[in-house]
């Protein structure tokens, strides 16, 4: 495999592993992982792994670490296993739905429009999230692994979206499903949006961040970067796509449920990853995860970005791009949800297997 050269922040290029030298950092992991029940080793196959080594720039020991706290969030959450009709009312006004179609590149597209916010519970919008993330990755094309976020910012205004629900985003996204954001389209920002970017980008890493595209509908640029990227005939109008169809709850709704009957086979799928050496028989204890707070209090904010060494430097910047074009789109309905409190284990001491 011919060795990818890769901008850095210390001397300009990095040579990444070669592919003989990535296989032997992926069976490390695999030892140092250790024995698994089996619907646990179904997310340590190679490929999952190489995510998690690619976010931690080929470190060994950072992306185990990293695994581990999946994996323990994984068994205690349960992302697949959550189903349509648990979050259909967060879906109610369109604020966040998958396309049925994919980018030029075989990409999952997600649209989100954080302006048809219909809920108020932390704890509810991440598990829709988490429930989309899911949904997504079970769509993906065969030899693909990300996916693109197309966000609307119609009728945004700073109600709309809060600092903790989007800590709690970067967290599950960065932490939970490393390497599966491909490009971030913001299109059409307002000039308000410029100073909650200014507090929300401590809780992005620098290779999340460099993946963020501001995106104009009056700017020519901004055109050739979606022509590049979306057929336009499929796109909705709203992104300046030639399309008129748009979000239907329930056209959007039967999908999802056909969809559920494809998860519990989705990650059953093949055979358990091969371990080069005899591995111990109890996983090792994992780190505790919580994502149950629904309080807003923000003193437990986590923002130090320290640990990215090596990722690329380069920063995209609303400074940078053009005055906001008006769109027009309409919020598909309304609800509000009450919201229940459900204690995970602690897995910290206890033997899985």
């Amino acid at each position: 495999m011919t060795t990818i050269l890769k901008k850095t922040t210390s001397n300009g290029k990095e040579k990444m592993p070669k592919f003989e030298e990535q296989q032997a950092k992926i069976n490390e992991v695999h030892k140092m992982i250790g024995a698994l029940p089996e619907k646990l080793s179904s997310y340590c196959s190679d490929a999952s792994i190489s995510r998690y080594l690619r976010a931690r720039n080929w470190n060994v020991k950072k992306a185990t670490k990293m695994l581990k706290e999946t994996l323990k969030w994984r068994f205690e959450y349960k992302p697949e296993e959550i189903r349509w009709e648990e979050v259909a009312h967060e879906a109610e006004t369109g604020k966040m739905y998958r396309l049925n179609y994919t980018d030029k590149h075989g990409r999952i597209i997600l649209v989100m429009r954080p302006g048809c916010q219909n809920t108020k519970s932390t704890k509810g919008q991440i598990r829709y999230l988490v429930y989309c993330m899911e949904n997504a990755i079970l769509n993906l094309p065969p030899e693909q692994e990300q996916m693109i976020w197309l966000i609307d910012f119609h009728g945004f205004n700073m109600s709309s979206i809060s600092v903790k629900v989007t800590r709690e985003t970067a967290h599950v996204l960065q932490d939970h499903y490393p390497e599966r954001l491909g490009v971030a389209i913001l299109y059409n920002p307002p000039k308000i949006f410029e100073s909650f970017w200014t507090l929300v980008k401590p809780f992005l890493e620098l290779k999340t961040y460099r993946k963020v595209k501001f995106v104009y509908s009056d700017d020519l640029n901004s055109k050739k970067i979606m022509g590049d990227l979306f057929d336009m005939d499929k796109l909705e109008t709203a992104f300046g796509g030639n399309s008129q169809l748009g979000f239907n709850f329930n056209d959007y709704a039967e999908r999802m449920r056909e969809d559920d009957k494809r998860m519990p086979s989705f990650w059953t799928r093949g055979s358990s990853p091969v371990v080069p050496e005899p591995i111990p028989t109890t996983a090792p204890c994992f780190s505790p995860i919580n994502l149950e707070s629904d309080s807003d209090d923000s003193g437990k904010e986590q923002t130090n970005n320290s640990s990215n060494e090596g990722v690329d430097s380069e920063e995209c910047s609303p400074d940078d791009c053009l005055p906001v074009a008006n769109e027009h789109i309409n919020c598909v309905g309304d609800a509000n949800s009450g919201e229940g409190s459900t204690s995970l284990p602690d897995l910290g001491k206890v033997q899985i297997s």
